[in-house]
């Protein structure tokens, strides 16, 4: 377990092995955390009015597969990119997004060949996106309601970018970075899919 102690504004860390099924999410969360820990949380704080669109903090021109990729050539994609999720686009239009869990739960828990199974069978296609001229608040928003960390940016179904929840925290500064990670690690009631 991760213990944390805070005195005086210092934040002292003790680590200990974490199970993998864990530590991975929880990295990703750590380097937010980390910022929020050192500058502390300011409540009430909101990104409303900072004028900050989606198309400003986003990752334009992300790289994509398409829904006949094999799932081992996407896996490969994403750890030469070193992300989490890649795109899937047919005809310029986004179809789906297959991210690191869905071939951990779809492919690698049923047994299924990397090589032979395409993204499609594999991939998300219950999608939520942003367009760019959305506000960065409206992005976290649906990230907490979907408890997703990261979102397509679409404009008339063409993928331009995606927005993750790092990109909204160095957007957001401090404040919004620990908003962003309480409301989208918070628990649900149904497992999200």
């Amino acid at each position: 377990m991760l213990n944390i102690n805070i005195r005086r504004g210092r934040a002292r860390w003790t680590q200990t092995v974490l199970p993998a099924a864990i530590a991975a999410p929880l990295s990703a969360a750590f380097g937010v955390l980390t910022g929020w820990l050192v500058f502390g949380r300011r409540r009430g704080t909101s990104m409303v009015g900072s004028g900050k669109q989606v198309g400003q903090a986003m990752t334009r021109d992300p790289r994509a597969v398409t829904p006949t990729a094999p799932v081992a050539e996407a896996a490969r994609l994403m750890r030469q990119d070193d992300v989490g999720a890649v795109p899937v686009v047919e005809g310029g239009r986004l179809v789906g997004m297959l991210t690191d869990r869905d071939i951990a739960m779809r492919l690698v828990a049923d047994a299924r060949d990397p090589h032979t199974t395409t993204v499609s069978e594999v991939a998300s296609e219950k999608l939520v996106t942003v367009r760019p001229d959305e506000g960065l608040d409206n992005a976290l928003r649906l990230m907490a309601k979907h408890q997703v960390r990261r979102l397509p940016v679409v404009e008339n179904d063409r993928l331009v970018g995606i927005v993750a929840q790092a990109d909204v925290a160095l957007e957001g500064g401090p404040g919004q970075a620990a908003e962003m990670v309480e409301q989208v690690s918070k628990p649900t009631t149904a497992p999200a899919a």
